[in-house]
């Protein structure tokens, strides 16, 4: 056996954060990176290997290329977190949270393709050289380092046009007081949520995401913070991307796209915030540049 059981227990946990970015999830992750142990157990080679931790996320990433590209074979789309079990939604947070994982980049890493995913999660994210990523994906290097260059294309940041260049201040301004609501949002900070809402400020949310009986329209400044502060749990798994061409705030808990909540400004006050489920059909897009997520 070229990899022993210790050279396996020391990369596990390295083996386990690249498997999760590739994934997505952590239960997957840890099913592909016991696949990788099994088919390293089971290789016929006596010889050793110079560098298990490197040979172990080979085969893990060649395990995880392969689900990827099940999974677009069975036409799956994004794992919205309504479609993830709680337990494993709760493995996936505890992930990003335990790791300082960005919330925002495992919301679109989605986007990408099997080979682009992977040679971007190996690459940009854990520094693999691309003769290695060569060889995971079964191609030459420049076609490995077009497939990673291509990942950076769909994950940039969409650039504004004139009209929205024309609007920058005012829309840094309306940014700043939402950003300002937030904050208190996540805190459960009633009383600066009462001072950023306008007095006849209204929420609007559909029925499928509030508990059985919620009102799914409520108006006025000390309502909207007070039920507001009854969900910070969610406003803590919030992330800001565009959504479908519209700066929103998503939560998505585990990295998982579960509800979209749009926020409306005027007078230097919030007057309207709408929540919806988030939809496979959505498409999401960087706001800011990967290195700021």
């Amino acid at each position: 056996m070229p990899i022993t059981v210790e050279e396996f227990a020391t990369a596990r946990p390295h083996l386990l954060s690249v498997a999760h970015r590739m994934l997505g999830s952590a239960h997957d992750a840890q099913d592909a990176v016991q696949t990788a142990w099994v088919r390293a157990a089971t290789a016929r080679s006596s010889a050793s290997v110079e560098n298990p931790s490197a040979w172990l996320t080979t085969v893990t990433a060649r395990v995880c290329l392969d689900e990827l590209r099940a999974r677009r074979r069975r036409s799956e789309g994004p794992l919205l977190a309504d479609a993830v079990p709680a337990a494993d939604l709760a493995a996936d947070e505890t992930v990003l949270r335990s790791e300082d994982v960005s919330r925002a980049l495992m919301v679109l890493l989605d986007r990408l393709t099997p080979p682009q995913r992977v040679a971007y999660v190996l690459h940009d994210l854990f520094s693999t050289p691309f003769d290695r990523i060569a060889e995971v994906l079964g191609t030459t290097v420049p076609n490995a380092k077009q497939h990673a260059s291509r990942a950076r294309r769909r994950l940039a940041p969409a650039r504004p046009g004139a009209e929205e260049t024309g609007a920058e201040e005012t829309g840094r301004a309306d940014q700043r007081i939402v950003e300002a609501f937030m904050a208190a949002a996540r805190t459960g900070d009633t009383r600066r949520m009462i001072q950023l809402l306008a007095p006849d400020s209204v929420r609007d949310a559909e029925a499928a995401l509030l508990p059985h009986g919620g009102r799914t329209t409520v108006t006025g400044a000390t309502d909207i913070a007070a039920e507001t502060a009854h969900f910070r749990d969610r406003i803590r798994a919030a992330c800001r991307l565009t959504v479908n061409g519209t700066p929103m705030y998503v939560i998505a808990p585990g990295g998982h796209p579960f509800a979209t909540i749009g926020i409306n400004t005027a007078g230097g006050q919030v007057t309207r915030i709408t929540l919806r489920p988030a939809r496979a059909d959505d498409r999401f897009d960087a706001l800011e540049p990967l290195a700021a997520l």
